[in-house]
């Protein structure tokens, strides 16, 4: 066996063997990459390499934006902007069946197209809705179902911070480009939710009556307005060449601490807690993208890329099964893999075979991000299934049956956003950006 063969099989037997005893995942991916460096270069030039891969990985103006649109949603969520965007939600679902959960769909949208977490989105809306749906009546594991299978939304209606990762593994992709073909996965998602959750409400007499006035409908919309607009500015910014979307993080920034102060919901005692949570944040992203730096370039050195595309490629050249064979890849992977490692691992195994055939990489970063939002829902790892959970007070068990027909709209919606180039390119494209 040669050393090459010999790094990368103990570079990926480490990395797995590590994350089945329970070690977090971007220790694993240290260490089966420093041990797989190491027998590359078995001196101190393994050190040396590792340092230089690490700090390349992350120098990157692209990834500065992930600090601030985390800060952002922050502040959101601790200013009263969330409050805001749920009246705004209120009025567009008033009299949709089961109103309230559709107001939740539609608020976790809001809030991820401004915050970029679907965690965030989760947390703050199901916090937020969840005892008012309680009091109308609503079951909780309704509540928690419409809430979580929703919250994936703020991860793909941009701006998004793995789109971000994506960017920078990719190259030379434009993540302003990204952000506006999340628009239409991203709504599809969310309206097949509210399909889902409209024929559940329907079934349990979750029927609403309710009906607001004119002026109601105004004040609530006019107080929403303001925090509305702050899509209109970072994303306006961004596509109107102002400023880039790191820029454009830094200005979101401003006007949510800004907003916050106005609203007076947080005070400059606050701010330290606020940042102190972004910051821990940010490092788990960072370190994952450092630690993956040095993956990326044993990976590189083993030429674990093209020995799994020339596997796939050997099982068949039908593009369409090679993507149905990706999308059950990622789809498993996302089931044990936080989304930002499976990005970084996967991206530049499968960008190169798909590119082999001309499909864009602004497409293939769509369906990647899509597939692993899907594992954000379901245990071991998903984030959003843990998160939702707890905070609408019900357990993984209760809810799991309930899922299935959202996992069932989803899926559909996968293969649509797939299959289907132009449900991703047209907006980029119409805008000059791909």
């Amino acid at each position: 066996m040669t050393t090459t063969a010999l790094a990368g099989i103990v570079m990926v037997a480490l990395i797995f063997v590590t994350l089945a005893v329970g070690f977090p995942i971007g220790l694993s991916i240290g260490i089966g990459s420093a041990a797989g460096l190491y027998i590359i270069m078995p001196n101190t030039g393994a050190l040396m390499v590792s340092a230089q891969k690490m700090f390349q990985s992350v120098n990157s103006f692209a990834l500065l934006a992930i600090p601030f649109f985390v800060l952002a949603g922050n502040l959101m969520n601790s200013g009263g902007i969330a409050r805001r965007l749920v009246g705004c939600a209120q009025i567009v679902a008033h009299r949709l069946p089961g109103s309230l959960a559709q107001t939740n769909i539609v608020a976790n949208m809001l809030f991820g197209a401004m915050s970029g977490s679907g965690v965030a989105a989760a947390v703050a809306m199901g916090g937020i809705l969840g005892p008012m749906e309680k009091e109308a009546g609503y079951s909780d594991e309704y509540i928690a179902v419409c809430n979580i299978a929703s919250g994936p939304t703020g991860m793909m209606i941009p701006p998004s911070n793995i789109m971000i990762v994506y960017s920078t593994v990719a190259g030379s992709v434009s993540v302003a480009a990204l952000f506006m073909a999340g628009y239409v996965p991203g709504i599809l998602w969310g309206l097949a939710v509210m399909i889902v959750a409209g024929v559940m409400a329907k079934k349990r007499g979750y029927i609403s009556d309710e009906h607001y006035t004119l002026k109601y409908t105004l004040k609530t919309l006019w107080d929403g307005i303001p925090s509305l607009l702050m899509i209109v500015v970072v994303i306006g910014g961004i596509l109107g060449g102002i400023f880039t979307a790191t820029e454009g993080s830094a200005i979101a920034v401003a006007y949510a601490l800004i907003l916050s102060f106005i609203y007076r919901n947080i005070t400059v005692k606050d701010l330290p807690g606020i940042i102190f949570s972004s910051v821990k944040t940010t490092a788990v992203i960072e370190y994952l993208v450092c630690v993956s730096g040095i993956m990326g370039y044993v990976m590189s050195y083993t030429h674990i890329p093209q020995l799994v595309a020339e596997a796939i490629l050997g099982l068949t050249t039908n593009k369409y099964i090679i993507l149905l064979i990706m999308n059950l890849i990622l789809l498993v992977v996302g089931c044990f893999m936080d989304p930002t490692p499976a990005v970084l691992i996967f991206t530049p195994i499968f960008l190169p075979i798909v590119q082999t055939w001309g499909m864009h990489a602004v497409h293939f970063g769509l369906m990647m991000v899509m597939n692993l939002c899907v594992g954000t829902l379901t245990p071991p790892v998903g984030a959003i299934l843990f998160a939702g959970c707890r905070v609408n007070g019900v357990k993984i068990e209760q809810i799991i049956k309930m899922l299935l027909p959202f996992f069932a709209v989803i899926a559909i919606s996968l293969l649509l956003i797939t299959y289907v180039p132009a449900l991703t390119m047209t907006v980029p494209k119409a805008l000059g950006l791909v």
